[in-house]
């Protein structure tokens, strides 16, 4: 699987700026979070790794001015994706600390099933979406996932994401995404939405954060 962490892209630490106080990306990194800084680098490692999944299993969106990335996951068949959740829980029980990792399979252990209940085995999953926070609110975030959207149109796949932010989720819905769900994630002890977009559903690309 390809790597960028021997040499990190502008587009790593754009995600590590973007997410590092998501409450999930906060939840996974609580054995470090006495140390900004090695917490970061913790992060980067994991959007690192995400990075090389999408660009294998599913579709990498890279903006490099401004700073910016998507990581979409499509489906693959159950064995294919039984082996790269082993891999994935293997690398990060290397790299997350012990709480960090639970917090990871609980969280994931919540959030699996109540997203299966409401999405269909063919939808694109936006697993990672991130604008440099100097540059939110000025377009970027709609360019970056604009072609996959288009894509997916094309293709007659629908789309669905988690996010914990309210605001996200207001951008979410300019680009036709719907709230099908709202949950409190126990571990982390925030509200997320799931949310769905079907090739139906109305685009409107303006105003991205």
């Amino acid at each position: 699987m390809s790597r960028l962490f021997s040499n990190p892209s502008a587009v790593v630490w754009a995600l590590v700026d973007a997410l590092a106080e998501d409450p999930f990306y906060q939840a996974i990194t609580v054995d470090f979070s006495g140390d900004e800084t090695n917490r970061r680098e913790i992060l980067a490692r994991y959007f690192d790794y995400s990075l090389g999944e999408g660009l294998q299993f599913g579709r990498r969106v890279l903006l490099r001015e401004p700073a910016a990335a998507a990581i979409w996951l499509l489906p693959v068949a159950p064995e294919q994706q039984a082996a790269l959740d082993a891999a994935k829980a293997h690398y990060l029980g290397t790299r997350l600390g012990t709480r960090g990792n639970a917090n990871y399979h609980r969280i994931l252990q919540f959030m699996l099933p109540r997203a299966a209940a409401l999405v269909g085995e063919s939808a694109w999953y936006l697993s990672i979406a991130g604008v440099a926070p100097a540059a939110q609110g000025q377009g970027a975030g709609a360019r970056l996932l604009a072609p996959t959207l288009a894509e997916a149109d094309g293709a007659g796949a629908s789309c669905y994401l988690e996010t914990f932010s309210p605001r996200s989720r207001r951008f979410y819905e300019r680009l036709g995404f719907q709230c099908r769900a709202t949950h409190l994630e126990p571990v982390t002890g925030s509200e997320y939405a799931i949310m769905l977009r079907t090739p139906a559903d109305q685009i409107v690309p303006t105003g991205a954060r």
